[in-house]
Order: structure tokens, then C-alpha cells, then sequence
């Protein structure tokens, strides 16, 4: 993105915010939430007074950074899914987690998840206390409705499903080790895996 050779097409202000939260994003994927505003600015072609001109302060654009990557890819329909009763269970976490995987399955997303996780940053914890209440609490509630199995579920069991899910794509963006099956396979046999565990119907309807 050569930001500098854009500053001449004169964008206006919501253009040009949007072009340096990119930047940001792509900066911090590749050098963690650590790096400086100036490197980034140096790496944009601009000055650090033009991102301070958009973004107060550096917690600002890292603000900004989280609803992007974050916040903004956690699709409001998604509760609905997962509670509608009227679906098989299977079917509802297969197509969710299908999407989800589709959503934050990219090299912004993990490396910004793993740097943000490495320095014990706050957004992790925020992002993980939100998704747990709109996403993970619905499953649990939905798994414990149909279980029958003898060991009651908990948010230990939902975690380690959602955590098994993740690492498909940590292997693929961090690690830069490519999966043998498609992801929507991978997914799918986790989910009927778990499923099982509590003795809940995983056949295909």
C-alpha cells in the first residue's frame, strides 16, 4: 500500500483513516502490538503527526486495531445459529465454526492474536471474555440441553473444542504448516468428536 503516493490524491478524511488503520493492522501482524508509531509511519511513507492526526495516541490506534480485527468479524447472526433449536445441534456448530474459521482464519488475525497473547496485552482478554459470553456460553447451554452422557459439560469442555478449532489456523498462519484436509473437514470431525463425548447425535441430517 504506497500511502505516500496517495497522500497526493488529497483522500478524504474517512479514506484516509481507513488506509492508515490497514497499515496498522498489517504493521502490528508483522511486528506485534510492541511496535513504535514511527516505524510505522517510516513503513507507510508518511509522518507520525498524520497518524496522530487520525489517532490520538498509539492506545488509540490499537483500539481501533482490536474493533477491526476483532470485534468487526464476529457475525451478528451468529447467536441466532447457534440457539435455533429447530437445526441439529451438529449441524449448527459445523456451519458456525465454518464461518468463524472463515472469518478469522488469516495472517492478520493469528499473529495479531499470538503477539497480542505473548505480552499478556488486555485485548486478548477482552476479545475472549466477549466471545465467551456471545458465543461459547450459547454452546455450552445448547450442549448441556442434549447431553446424555453421565459427565455434565462445562466451559473446560466448550473451551477445548473452540481451542482445537483455533490451532487449525495457528498451524496455517504461525507455524506455516499446511493441513492435509480441507478446514471445513477438520472442523466437522472435531465438532462430531466432541459431540460424541456427551453422547449427542453427530449422523449428517
Amino acid at each position: 500500500m504506497d500511502i505516500a503516493s496517495s497522500r497526493r490524491q488529497r483522500l478524504s478524511p474517512e479514506e484516509r483513516h481507513k488506509q492508515i488503520l490497514d497499515s496498522a493492522v498489517a504493521y502490528f501482524a508483522e511486528h506485534g502490538l510492541d511496535g513504535n508509531t514511527r516505524d510505522l509511519s517510516k513503513q507507510m511513507g508518511v509522518t507520525q503527526s498524520l497518524i496522530f492526526k487520525y489517532f490520538a495516541t498509539k492506545a488509540d490506534l490499537i483500539e481501533a486495531v482490536y474493533n477491526r480485527v476483532y470485534l468487526d468479524r464476529i457475525a451478528p447472526h451468529w447467536p441466532e445459529l447457534i440457539t435455533d433449536s429447530t437445526r441439529p445441534l451438529r449441524d449448527r456448530l459445523v456451519q458456525f465454526y465454518t464461518e468463524y474459521a472463515q472469518a478469522i482464519f488469516t495472517y492478520e488475525w493469528m499473529r495479531i492474536f499470538m503477539f497480542s497473547g505473548l505480552v499478556g496485552a488486555e485485548l486478548n482478554r477482552r476479545y475472549l471474555d466477549h466471545l465467551s459470553a456471545v458465543i461459547l456460553g450459547p454452546i455450552l447451554a445448547q450442549i448441556k440441553a442434549e447431553a446424555k452422557s453421565q459427565r455434565i459439560p462445562d466451559f473446560e469442555d466448550v473451551w477445548n473444542l473452540h481451542g482445537g478449532i483455533v490451532y487449525i489456523g495457528i498451524r496455517k498462519y504461525v507455524y506455516q504448516m499446511p493441513t492435509a484436509d480441507p478446514d471445513a473437514a477438520l472442523i466437522a470431525r472435531a465438532v462430531d468428536r466432541f459431540l460424541k463425548d456427551f453422547g449427542i447425535q453427530v449422523d449428517p441430517q
